[in-house]
């Protein structure tokens, strides 16, 4: 099978904004998934960070972007606890898990699906650390007590705070600090005592890491009553890990100022590195010597805040957690990713791995490479001395806290795995099947699939894909289906996912599916026709009343529109001769589309052409270029220009009923009359002008009328009904006029206007003649 990787342009957004006439309009928004619509397209996989969208089940992903056949990832057990935080396992290769909330110490059975034994419970707030002693006794160290129990690993019955032997009691210890009394070695109950790692040396002695502050104790079981001794203390607030090297030193990392010693078997330190970061979360020793590190957090500041646990009763106890382990407690300040450090004798140190996302908990020096578990991805990778790296297994869990190496049934070496957020144990190893699901593309509408594009020099493997049209594939998708003559043979749908199996040796390198979305007509979603109102008007905006065109459904939350620039009102000038109309539209498969406007009149049956070729969604036309009369709009948006003649579609709105009315009403049958006013003292009345007149519309009724005397102001005058409703009102008015010193009035002018419901105005007017003329 032969094929070449190809790459698309990422998602991109386009705004455009205009602005006719200085106003403002709108803008339009494209979706940041819309892709180029037209012909086929490639979904390609080539990378390391696209490949671990996927699932891997005994296949490691290559930091060069390949997959290989690697170890398998096999839960063993969920336990009843958030946390598993450390993990051991015995000489006959029974497992060991130490949790937290709840802590206890399990016993994992030998057959999966068997229950854990609870081997000891305690009321501390977790089991922080474990080891096997040379005894074949398990040591456990809670927090925040501080204390070590040695526990019989093959009790039948839980132990407990009251029935296990305790070794090591961090309280009591305090008083081997230096500058510290008898009377200041009890301090209170509410103090934190830390223990974060455990281990032996070959005379089976005990070393104790403990934090608050940082030392590390040495303590020898084997005999009876025997009192711990402080053989290392430093100034860091926490000693994190230890791990021994070839020549019997203990290698230990700090929390505080990132800083990895080498201990001689005098209690002697040396400060062999000071790593950029404040926190040493692991370390392992390879055979070759070589010390690899694990440091996170950010050492110019501390950002963390100190995490308030409730502890036995109603004490509060404030525990100041290392960075790595309040990440872990899904603490909002999260260090800033995690680099790894080679120490290689009489080499400088040098970076050989980092992630910015990463924070890696745990390390493992094995013959294939150096294993990292990292914490808050549920990642394992292998990580090799030249700086190139695998993920070679996901966790169901969201975080990897601990690993440890066991003996197999087969004699292999496997890895034993604890994570949190559930509290799981896992066995890396040995893998059945070698099997890689793919991430799923969402087509975004009905899709043809076609040629499985394979890097070239990709061998010993094989695909299969399964297709379906809801994001779930446990819901009605097709069955896994292998590729025939390198094509899709799964049916066409929304969604599809392929599947790599490889073989001994295989290999598979970049990998894209073509694909053909079935072409979706284009939606016309809303419309609004606004007479009255002009885009493109000619005279400044300044001058004229603005008009806000906004859809109905704008202000509803309730009706989400696809279309990005709908929201946004349009202004416009108001133009009584002008109609506007609106619209929002969309194509599911980003094509670019088209509009057309079509009119239709009432009692009518064809939709006449009005406008073609619009590639905005507004426009405004001349009204006075219709007769007057109730209209329609008909909006038909067409994809046709990110298609082949013939395969275009389209979509259509027909817009609410509209009038058009640009005739002004008529004045009829105006008449003006002089009568002189009815008073005791006739010299004294004023003469009154006695006015009447219909206005008549054709279209619309009679909004409103208004008349003025000898060129004066406009006044409002009511219809003789008082309720101005027809489109035939009748008007009858009396109004006072001046007269000369002789009681006779003069000349009078009357000048009368009639507005209809779209602004158009009709007047007239007429002359009285002076009195006695």
């Amino acid at each position: 099978m032969s094929g070449s990787s190809a790459t698309f342009r990422p998602p991109f957004a386009v705004f455009i904004s205009l602005a006719l006439s200085g106003l403002y309009l709108f803008a339009l928004a494209f979706s940041p998934r819309t892709l180029a619509a037209q012909g086929t397209r490639l979904w390609s996989q080539s990378q390391m960070e696209q490949f671990e969208k996927g699932d891997p089940q005994g296949v490691a992903i290559e930091s060069d972007g390949q997959l290989r056949q690697g170890p398998g990832l096999t839960e063993q057990i969920t336990t009843p606890s958030t946390f598993v935080w450390a993990v051991a396992a015995d000489k006959d290769g029974r497992i060991f898990a130490a949790t937290g909330s709840p802590a206890a110490v399990l016993r994992l059975p030998a057959r999966p699906g068997d229950k854990p034994f609870t081997l000891f419970e305690t009321r501390d707030l977790s089991v922080q650390a474990l080891v096997i002693g040379p005894d074949g006794a398990l040591y456990a160290a809670t927090l925040p007590s501080g204390r070590v129990y040695k526990l019989n690993p093959n009790a039948t019955a839980a132990q407990n705070d009251a029935t296990a032997t305790v070794v090591f009691d961090a309280a009591r210890a305090d008083a081997l600090l230096p500058g510290r009394s008898g009377a200041e070695s009890s301090p209170p109950a509410t103090q934190t005592h830390y223990i974060w790692a455990l281990t032996f040396d070959p005379a089976g002695r005990l070393y104790i890491a403990a934090g608050n502050p940082g030392a590390i104790y040495r303590i020898d079981p084997a005999k009876p009553g025997s009192a711990p001794e402080l053989f290392f203390k430093t100034d860091e607030a926490h000693i994190r890990a230890l791990a021994w090297d070839a020549k019997g030193n203990l290698i230990a990392g700090s929390d505080g100022s990132g800083l990895i010693y080498r201990i001689d078997p005098q209690g002697k330190g040396y400060v062999l590195f000071d790593a950029p970061r404040r926190e040493i979360t692991s370390i392992a020793v390879a055979p070759s010597g070589t010390i690899y590190a694990a440091s996170v957090g950010d050492k110019s500041r501390n950002p963390l805040p100190p995490l308030p646990v409730q502890g036995v009763g109603a004490v509060s106890i404030t525990i100041v957690q290392p960075g790595s382990l309040l990440a872990a407690n899904a603490s909002a300040s999260v260090p800033e990713g995690t680099e790894i450090y080679a120490l290689t004798p009489n080499q400088a140190p040098r970076k050989l791995w980092s992630d910015k996302q990463a924070i890696v908990y745990a390390l493992a020096s094995t013959s294939s490479g150096l294993v990292a578990l990292s914490g808050n991805r549920g990642r394992i990778f292998r990580i090799q001395d030249d700086g190139s790296y695998a993920d070679i297994a996901h966790l169901q869990a969201q975080q990897g806290l601990c690993l440890v190496a066991a003996r197999a049934a087969d004699g292999a070496s496997d890895l034993i795995v604890g994570a949190g957020n559930t509290g799981k144990v896992y066995t890396l190893g040995a893998a059945a099947m070698h099997e890689y699901v793919s991430d799923i593309l969402d087509a975004g509408a009905f899709t043809r699939f076609g040629r499985v594009e394979v890097e070239p020099d990709s061998t010993a493997y094989r695909i299969l894909t399964r297709t379906g049209n809801v994001e779930q594939p446990v819901r009605g998708w097709s069955d896994w289906q292998p590729l025939q003559d390198g094509s899709v043979a799964s049916p066409p749908g929304r969604f599809l996912q392929w599947k790599a199996d490889l073989e001994t040796a295989g290999m598979l390198g970049s990998i894209g599916v073509d694909y053909l979305p079935v072409n979706a007509a284009p939606v016309v979603d809303d419309l609004v026709v606004v007479p009255g109102a002009r885009l493109n008007a000619s005279t400044p905006a300044a001058q004229n009343q603005s008009v806000t065109i906004s859809f109905p459904s704008a202000d509803d939350a309730s009706a989400a529109s696809t279309d990005s620039g709908a929201g946004v009102a349009l202004q416009a000038t108001r133009d009584r001769s002008a109609v506007t109309v609106r619209w929002a539209a969309h194509d599911d498969d980003g094509d670019d589309l088209v509009y057309a406007l079509y009119l239709r009149g009432d009692g009518e049956t064809v939709w006449r052409p009005l406008k073609k070729k619009i590639t905005q969604k507004a426009c405004s036309f001349d009204a006075t270029r219709i007769p007057d009369g109730g209209y329609r709009i008909k909006v038909v948006a067409s994809d046709a220009p990110s298609h082949s003649p013939g395969d275009a579609l389209t979509g259509e709105k027909v817009s609410d009923r509209f009038e058009i009315d640009t005739t002004p009403p008529a004045i009829l049958n105006l008449k003006a009359a002089l009568e002189q006013g009815s008073c005791a003292a006739a010299a004294a009345c004023k003469p009154q002008l006695v006015v009447s007149f219909d206005a008549v519309d054709a279209q619309s009724p009679i909004a409103r009328a208004e008349f003025s005397l000898d060129a004066g102001s406009w006044q409002h005058i009511d219809p003789v009904g008082q309720l101005s409703d027809s489109r035939r009102e009748h008007y009858q008015f009396r109004v006072g006029v001046d007269a000369d010193s002789a009681g006779k009035p003069g000349e009078q002018l009357i000048t009368v206007r009639a507005y209809d419901r779209y602004d158009n105005v009709g007047l007239a007017k007429t002359v009285v003649p002076a009195q006695g003329q």
